[in-house]
Order: C-alpha cells, then structure tokens, then sequence
C-alpha cells in the first residue's frame, strides 16, 4: 500500500507536468492524496475496477452517475514487484487525457522505486551504525554479534583504525548519505558510518606492515574523497590500529585527536599527541582556574590575544611577530609590555610563555563558556 506522505510526494512532482487533477488512492479504494484536498479521504469506486481488472480504467460521464466517488477521467493501477500498490487517477476528457496517462505511471513506480531503496539502504546504515555502536562498546562477542556482523557482511578478522571526520555545518545529511552509499559500492574493506549529523566515523583497514607515511597516504585519500563531495574544511581525527576486539580504545583515540584536529582543521594522528594528550584529560574547573590565573585579562582585549598568539606561533621572534602582525617592533614590545602588566607574566621568560601557551590552547578547548 502507498503511504500517505509519499502519495503526497508523487501527487506534487506529477502536478508539475499535467494541470488536470490528480488522485491517489490506496487499494481500499480510498483517495488518500489529491490535487483538490476535498477529495482526500473519500470512497472512490472505479480505482477498485482498476485494481480489480489489473489495467487502466476509462471512467466516462455516464460513469459519473453510477459509480461512487469518481469523475470523468482514467485510472491506472500503480505496480510494484508485480503487485498492484494502489492507483493514480487523472481528471479530465479521457481521450485529451489518456496520451499522459502511461507517462504519469511510470513517473510513479520510478518515484516508489526510489523511495523504496532509499529506505532499504537507510535501514541498512542504521543497522550497521548500531552494530558499530556495539562494536565499540564491547571487547566480549556473543553469538547474536558474530550473527549480525556477517548479515552486514563484516569481516571481524582485520586489524583496523579509526577514522573520524567533522565539520561544522549541519544541513549536510543527504550529502553524507550519498558518500556512505558511492563508497560502499566500491567494495572495499572500510566501512563509513554516519555519526549524528556533522561526523563521518570510518573503519579503516590497515596492515601491520604499514608505515607512518603509507597510513597518512590513506587517510589522505579517504579524506579527499570526503572533501571532494562536502567542499568544506574538515577536521580529521585518527586513532591508532588496533585488533578487532579493541576497537573502542581507537575510537576513543580518534576522538581524542578530533578534539585537537578541530582547531586547524589538519589531520592529528593520536599517536602524535603529547601536550594535548595531558590538556585534554584536565576537568572543567581546573582549565576554567588555569585561564583566570593567567590569560583571562586579556581574552577580551583582541589586539593583545592576537599579539601573544602569534608570539608563540613565531616562536618569540620579534622580526617574524611584527612582520606577521604588519606592526612596528617598538609597538610589539609596547604590546608585550602591556600583556605583562595586565596578567603579571612576562611573554619574554620561557616558564610564562608556556603558561600563555597552555591558557591558549585550553581557551581553544572549548573552556571559554564555562569562565
């Protein structure tokens, strides 16, 4: 049976290529969408002729006055995998009429077609997201798990590393869908999951005789493909190869290298973490406390916040930081004073400048809405 919001749907692409009005009916012989909105819901005999006699049905204005519900027009069964599904009713003098009625048909079965597939291949994803989301949950296999992983034809032999990829708009669900979907026709061992509606996690296949370059080479092709399709900045997060079994622990590296990645939008190996590594696992309060005790007065003075960061990028090269900042030297150190004075730590001293540089990059972490 046809369900109401797609016979809707069909009703309103149809619309777009005939003016006469158009019915839907199911194959209880209610009109369940329809050009003229009085109509829907009502009884309408002739679309159960047509179902009945299994081919078009000409109602003529003598049938107006002995069936109930119809017009004057034609009624064309709707098939699918050869079984009637329901019918699509067209208004109007049937001979004028009739020339679009095949055209209109097809146009139908092709739109329940694709709307039909398209489900299956959302049920498979989801599917296969719950399984990965149990994937990662658990080190102990059962025999339900070992049941569900070959109905998703998944290989749970090879050694794998987590891919994850972010970007910051939202409105790209369709997009991803169809990138899951290209991929997945190209049969190769890595598995693209959808991850809420900004984030792609990917099960990627690597071998223990891979160097660091043949893995960054990888993840510098999925990534492309991804950037290729999305066209925006995406930051990319890669945990380190694990067994089957342990697979959350790259996961959970992957996010933790996302959370890195985030502020340059470059791909971070979590193997490649060390500062971040110790930043990353501080609470709330503590970073919240470090900022207050350091570079709080100045975050909202934008000048001296643009100034320090570059500072440290130019690694305290006043010629390079002045260059970069299009300002004179004696303006970068008025600046540098100035920072001094506000926060009582001096830029030029090595111990304070790593305190600038952990206040930054724990600011950078999201710890600004919790001041």
């Amino acid at each position: 049976m046809i369900l109401d919001e797609l016979a809707t749907k069909i009703i309103n692409e149809v619309k777009k290529l005939i003016h006469e009005d158009i019915i839907i009916i199911n194959t209880n012989g209610v009109i369940i969408a329809s050009t003229d909105q009085a109509r829907a819901g009502t009884f309408h005999e002739g679309a159960l002729i047509a179902i009945k006699q299994r081919t078009t049905f000409i109602i003529t204005t003598e049938d107006e006055k002995r069936l109930k519900g119809v017009k004057a027009g034609i009624n064309l069964p709707v098939f699918f995998q050869n079984e009637i599904i329901g019918v699509i009713g067209i208004t109007g003098e049937p001979d004028l009429i009739s020339p679009f009625g095949e055209m209109l048909r097809r146009m139908t079965e092709l739109l329940i077609s694709e709307n039909y597939y398209t489900d299956q291949i959302e049920l498979t994803q989801r599917g296969l997201e719950a399984f990965v989301f149990d994937w990662i949950q658990q080190d102990e296999w059962d025999d339900s798990f070992y049941e569900r992983a070959q109905m998703l034809n998944i290989d749970l032999t090879l050694q794998r590393q987590i891919l994850i990829f972010e970007w910051e708009h939202q409105n790209k669900l369709s997009d991803t869908r169809q990138i899951i979907f290209d991929w997945n026709n190209r049969q190769t061992d890595e598995l693209f999951i959808r991850w809420g509606n900004n984030r792609l996690v990917v099960l990627c296949r690597v071998e223990q005789s891979y160097t660091k370059s043949q893995n960054l080479n990888l993840v510098e092709s999925i990534l492309n493909y991804v950037q290729s399709r999305l066209h925006l900045k995406i930051a990319t997060g890669v945990g380190q190869p694990t067994q089957p079994k342990q697979l959350g622990k790259s996961y959970h590296q992957a996010v933790r290298a996302l959370k890195v990645s985030s502020k340059t939008n470059s791909i971070v190996f979590d193997e490649d973490l060390t500062i971040d590594l110790i930043l990353q696992d501080l609470s709330n309060e503590t970073k919240s406390t470090f900022i207050e005790r350091t570079i709080a007065p100045i975050i909202n003075e934008k000048e001296l916040f643009i100034t320090i960061e570059e500072y440290i990028k130019h690694n305290q090269s006043l010629k390079n930081t002045a260059q970069s900042l299009h300002i004179h030297i004696n303006t970068l150190l008025y600046r540098l004073n100035k920072i001094t004075e506000l926060t009582n730590l001096n830029p030029r001293e090595i111990h304070d400048l790593s305190k600038f540089y952990i206040g930054i990059n724990l600011l950078d972490d999201s710890t600004k809405k919790h001041l």
